[in-house]
């Protein structure tokens, strides 16, 4: 995403700070940062009674009681899956980089994938807590 960003005040650069063509691509490199800023991390907490995830700055905030999970497992997503909100087979998916991720099936059978860059010791402290 950075390297789009660049690019864009690169094109805007060599285009004339003034032209249309530069106006949007500092519309775009606008949204792109806003983008990277909204979900360029993803939080995962386990504390007391409850299981919380959210996007960069708080935004997209899931909280799930720990009595309302079912089961834990680790498991690999496939690239095709892709990175920040997803539904899959798998039920939906919040990822910002890499495969691995925990699936979490509730009581209720609805089951959702957190992506993590240390999914077993994120199972273990849920199965604690469970």
């Amino acid at each position: 995403m950075a390297c789009t960003v660049v690019l864009c005040f690169l094109i805007a650069l060599i285009n004339g700070w003034d032209s249309l063509v530069a106006f949007s691509l500092y519309g775009t490199s606008f949204v792109l940062l806003v983008l990277a800023w909204l979900f360029g991390s993803l939080t995962v907490e386990v504390d007391g009674d409850e299981l919380r995830h959210f996007f960069g700055p708080g935004f997209w905030k899931k909280t799930y009681q720990l009595q309302e999970i079912e089961s834990v497992k680790q498991v690999r997503n496939s690239w095709i899956f892709g990175w920040g909100i997803r539904l899959t087979p798998h039920g939906w998916l919040y990822n910002v980089s890499g495969l691995d991720a925990i699936q979490v099936q509730l009581r209720s059978g609805r089951k959702f994938r957190i992506g993590t860059d240390d999914p077993s010791d994120l199972v273990e402290a849920l199965e604690k807590s469970v």
